[in-house]
């Protein structure tokens, strides 16, 4: 028996489909993750990742081994190449788990690890073109259809494990972190109930704790029903205290090797990798409060292809 994979996003296929191949889980999700970070044509991760509002491309990854509740993360750091191998290194320590800005950055490389400016040319215009738009373009809303990129990966035996990588919000405010790698929010690990991670906009994922609260409730529920229940009561609350929540969608794993997605958009794209089959697309719809999920037709998977060569794609 071979390893469950799932990831949130389109952009994460090929880098699923490689990992498939992988016999130690936690080097499978790592894999996967850099193969987005290495991308520039995926302009919400990594390399050619969507800067901040004065031009900078500042990362943000994390990874928490569920055998362990090891967890590391790094915030707000420039110049590395693959931010999701320092938030792993950093898993391993007793102490110093999370790291951010220049404290990060040098800790990583002090390890050997590469650096590389992750500016790319059309990520590069995309901010000037922003920029000229309107110089304060608010309210900021995650980057539609590609945005953090969370791997959950399962080991027979029930070991699970989470990583995530982002470069946030595109025109944050330099400094600004968001949920991933905030433990409990970004993503949270436990290899007795199982796995789970989020994807939108970091503020409001953090106010409800949502990849713990996931976890919490698949004590109880299946990874599809927990993710259905926690995020549509968060997705009330918000509405009903504060008027407005933005985009999130969720994944989950548990022990079994049984998987689970959510969102409260209209369509969120996931990618699956379970023994014995290939990669595959999915798809997550949001009508009326249900969600309902289906394969990626071929049209559609043609159509993202399009998207990602005419420098849309992330």
């Amino acid at each position: 028996m071979g390893n469950t994979l799932i990831a949130t996003w389109r952009m994460a296929l090929e880098g699923l489909s490689e990992a498939a191949e992988i016999r130690d889980v936690k080097e499978a999700v790592l894999h996967a993750i850099r193969n987005v970070e290495d991308n520039p044509r995926l302009h919400s991760v990594g390399y050619g990742g969507l800067p901040a509002e004065n031009g900078e491309v500042e990362l943000d990854a994390a990874f928490m081994d569920g055998d362990t509740l090891s967890y590391g993360a790094v915030a707000a750091v420039r110049d590395l190449k693959n931010p999701i191998m320092a938030a792993h290194y950093l898993s391993g320590l007793q102490r110093n788990n999370v790291l951010c800005g220049t404290g990060a950055f040098h800790v990583a490389v002090g390890q050997g690890m590469a650096t590389r400016d992750n500016a790319f040319s059309l990520a590069q215009q995309k901010w000037r073109t922003a920029l000229q738009a309107s110089p304060d373009p608010l309210p900021l809303e995650a980057y539609d259809g590609h945005d953090t990129v969370c791997i959950l990966g399962h080991a027979p035996g029930g070991s699970v494990c989470a990583g995530v990588s982002t470069s946030g919000l595109f025109m944050k405010k330099p400094g600004r972190i968001g949920d991933s790698p905030v433990i409990g929010s970004g993503c949270y690990a436990d290899s007795a109930t199982g796995a789970a991670a989020a994807t939108g906009v970091g503020e409001d994922i953090m106010k409800g704790c949502l990849s713990w609260e996931i976890v919490r409730l698949m004590e109880q529920y299946s990874p599809q029903e927990a993710c259905d229940r926690a995020l549509n009561q968060h997705t009330a609350k918000l509405l009903a205290r504060r008027g407005a929540c933005g985009s999130i969608s969720v994944i989950a794993l548990n022990r079994e090797g049984e998987w689970g997605a959510a969102t409260n958009k209209d369509e969120f794209s996931f990618v699956v990798a379970e023994p014995g089959h290939v990669a595959e697309v999915w798809l997550a719809h949001n009508q009326h409060h249900a969600v309902t999920l289906e394969r990626a037709s071929e049209s559609w998977l043609r159509e993202w292809l399009r998207n990602l060569h005419a420098g849309c794609g992330g």
